[in-house]
């Protein structure tokens, strides 16, 4: 875990699984649900998306949503599509008096050469649980 400002800190996508599988944090999506539904899911995640498709206007009901996530008091393990709307969601959950981490990489990872995902760090290139529709 690396430290971060204005939430609990940075976690590996196979540290978020084993907290997740373990039952010592809840994994929360982030990302749109047509992300979710057309690029794939972490079964098992909760989804909260932190904006929306199309538009990606802020979610107007994050905080409830949020925090019904957080219903058991765990910590919240936030996951995007490349590690930057999540931290985004973990500083606002923190705001609300909650424990959250960021999952380095995101679900896809960072751009490739080719300006492609996939390829370079990320839940799915660590190759962790998910599936797609």
């Amino acid at each position: 875990m690396r430290p971060a400002p204005g939430y609990a800190g940075d976690v590996t996508p196979q540290t978020a699984l084993a907290w997740m599988q373990a039952g010592r944090a809840v994994l929360v999506d982030v990302r749109t649900d047509a992300e979710r539904e057309w690029v794939g899911f972490v079964p098992g995640a909760q989804p909260v998306a932190w904006k929306q498709w199309p538009g990606m206007a802020l979610n107007a009901d994050f905080d409830a949503q949020v925090r019904a996530a957080a219903q058991h008091g765990q910590p919240l393990a936030m996951l995007c599509r490349s590690g930057v709307r999540s931290i985004a969601a973990a500083r606002r959950a923190t705001e609300l008096g909650l424990v959250a981490y960021n999952i380095l990489g995101g679900f896809e990872g960072d751009l490739n050469e080719q300006a492609h995902r996939g390829q370079l760090g990320g839940w799915r290139k660590a190759g962790l649980p998910w599936r797609q529709n």
